[in-house]
This record gives structure tokens, C-alpha cells and sequence, in this order.
């Protein structure tokens, strides 16, 4: 990551330190119909606190979606404030039965409390089991910790998403903030959260990563 890059992660880490995140619900409700469902699985950078609904990512994406053309779902299952062990506890709620493409946007909460990487790495090894299990592909969002215990804590973390990509064989989203956090432009006055035009890089980044999924699961 570059200089301007760590910055910009420990910008936001400073803000959200002080920040008392709120947990809500998770938007996950049973489709009415068969149509494919793409689960995004994640914190407050996929809720989007602040936000309409039809300003987040996940429905961001549902528009990108349907102007391509291509039949599927996407449920926003995010909630603030969660880590990766809170998540563990409602994912099987996630997976609803029509899921075919789970979004992973988890750890940053994690990274930002100096959770041990490797309890942050069991908790989205499992994730990522329980899925594969239901015959789920998933897409696994990278994020960042900050330097608030130790740059060695930092590389780890960052390199734990590498290697679960590699030994999962999973397309990785790079850290989907990196234009976006420090900047006053992209994020809410908290300056925490993604405001609708941050949420709007953030659907690009991961739509590239994501198009290439939806083509080859509908042909």
C-alpha cells in the first residue's frame, strides 16, 4: 500500500476509534420469487448508515445488473459495527436458499480493535466454507488495518486476504476504500462513512470483480 494509501486507512481508523458504531438489522428478508440472490455480507461499509437504501452498493449494483440484462437478486446483509465473529452469528440467516454469489466485506472492524489475525482469519475461513457448502461462490473484499498496533499487525492483516483468495481460489476485491476514504468529498460529515458518491466507486470496484461471476453462473 502507498504512503498516501495508509493514510488514508488510518484517517478513518482515528475517526472510527471514537466512533460508536451503531448495529442495526440486517436487510436480509426471503426473496417472494426464484430469481438468483447475490448476498452482500458485510459492516457499515455495505449498510451504509446515513444513506437512502438506493444509495448503498449492494443497490448499486442491483441497477448495474439490470441494465446489463442479467437475472439476479442482491440483498444488502450489512450491519455497523459488526466484526467477523459478530457476523459468524447471523450468516446462516444470509444464506438465504436462492444465494448463488455471497459478497465478503468483512474485517475491517476487526483490523481496527487489533483483533488477532488469525481469529479474523478462522472467523472468514468458515464464512467461506459454510458457503462453499451451499454450492455459494463467493467474492472476498480485501480491507486494511491500520498502524494502531504495529505496522507488523498491518502487513499480516493485509496478507491474510491474499491468502485466502489463493487458497480458496477466490476473485479479490482490493481494498475498495482505497480512493475513497480521507476524502471529504466521498464520505459522509462523520467523516467515517462512504457517502452515495463513495458508495459509487465502491460499486465500481467491486462490479468488476463481480460481472465476470454473473457471466459465467448464467451461461
Amino acid at each position: 500500500m502507498s504512503k498516501q494509501g495508509l493514510l488514508a486507512v488510518l484517517t478513518v481508523a482515528l475517526s472510527l476509534m471514537y466512533h460508536n458504531a451503531r448495529v442495526g438489522e440486517a436487510l436480509v428478508q426471503s426473496p417472494t420469487e426464484q430469481t438468483p440472490v447475490i448476498v452482500a455480507f458485510g459492516d457499515s461499509l455495505t449498510s451504509g448508515p446515513g444513506l437512502e437504501p438506493g444509495q448503498t452498493y449492494p443497490a448499486l449494483l442491483q441497477r448495474k445488473i439490470e441494465a446489463k440484462g442479467y437475472k439476479f437478486r442482491v440483498v444488502n446483509a450489512g450491519v455497523s459495527g459488526d466484526t467477523s465473529t459478530r457476523a459468524l452469528g447471523r450468516l446462516d440467516n444470509a444464506l438465504v436458499p436462492e444465494a448463488r454469489i455471497l459478497i465478503l466485506a468483512l474485517g475491517i472492524n476487526d483490523g481496527l480493535r487489533g483483533v488477532p489475525v488469525t481469529t479474523v482469519e478462522r472467523n472468514l475461513t468458515t464464512v467461506i466454507e459454510r458457503a462453499r457448502s451451499r454450492k455459494i461462490e463467493v467474492l472476498l473484499c480485501a480491507m486494511e488495518a491500520p498502524p494502531v498496533d504495529g505496522f507488523r499487525y498491518t502487513a499480516e492483516f493485509h496478507r491474510m486476504f491474499t491468502r485466502l483468495a489463493t487458497r480458496y481460489d477466490l476473485p479479490l476485491v482490493p481494498f475498495f476504500l482505497y480512493d475513497v476514504a480521507g476524502d471529504p468529498a466521498l464520505n459522509l460529515p462523520d467523516r467515517i462513512h462512504p457517502n452515495s458518491e463513495g458508495h459509487k466507486l465502491i460499486a465500481e470496484a467491486v462490479w468488476t470483480h463481480l460481472e465476470p461471476m454473473l457471466v459465467r453462473i448464467s451461461g
